[in-house]
């Protein structure tokens, strides 16, 4: 699970590592659900097929909730049920699958007693692309919002991630892509979709307490 991440917002770091320029909306540098950040999909509209990056409400609010606060309960999918749940199957469905780019996420540790922030990112210092579903939601204004929720996966025996979260809870992780299966996550046929929803090595990630504070079990 994940409640809270650093979403990517330098300009230079979205070129280089995701290939597209950001909006120009400010993005706070930690971000819950309820939060506008940028989030990566294909736009197939367009004779290249070029990524696009747009903005979005974290938490997936399909077109039928009553209203945006429906997001805050939404930011997660679990990739065993999410064809399934009506929340998230339609885009499943649909293939409106993003990547959203992060600088690290943040999660709970118990294993002192108390909840402990831990920061979790890549060893090499590059950006987190974490598969992710969209949608769209018109207000009864009018008014159009984009969302995206990050698919998990169980984590019970992976090396960093059975360390988070309440002892007896089953441990679960984002879905953390390779920089090379981005094209293929985005434009994949949905047979084939099993084949992103793996772990990510543990050797490549670290986790260590967020120097800045503790927090909460979200």
């Amino acid at each position: 699970m994940c409640a809270n991440y650093h979403p990517v917002t330098a300009q230079d770091r979205l070129v280089e590592y995701f290939g597209v320029e950001r909006p120009i909306d400010a993005v706070p540098p930690d971000l819950y659900p309820g939060g506008l950040a940028p989030f990566i999909l294909r736009e197939r509209d367009r004779a290249d097929l070029g990524r696009d990056v747009r903005m979005g409400l974290f938490g997936l609010v399909p077109h039928w909730a009553k209203d945006l606060a429906f997001g805050r309960r939404t930011y997660n999918a679990r990739s065993e049920t999410v064809a399934e749940k009506p929340s998230f199957r339609d885009a499943w469905r649909q293939g409106r699958r993003c990547v959203i780019p992060a600088e690290a996420i943040y999660e709970p540790n118990w294993e002192s007693g108390k909840a402990v922030r831990w920061r979790i990112s890549r060893k090499d210092s590059r950006p987190l692309g974490i598969a992710g579903l969209w949608g769209w939601w018109r207000g009864p204004d009018g008014r159009e919002w984009l969302s995206f929720t990050m698919l998990t996966i169980n984590a019970d025996g992976h090396p960093v991630f059975k360390h988070l979260h309440r002892a007896g809870e089953e441990k679960r992780m984002v879905v953390i892509l390779d920089e090379a299966d981005y094209a293929g996550w985005l434009d994949a046929p949905l047979a084939r979709i099993a084949d992103w929803l793996k772990p990510y090595p543990a050797e490549l990630l670290q986790a260590q307490p967020d120097p800045r504070k503790q927090t909460r079990q979200t």
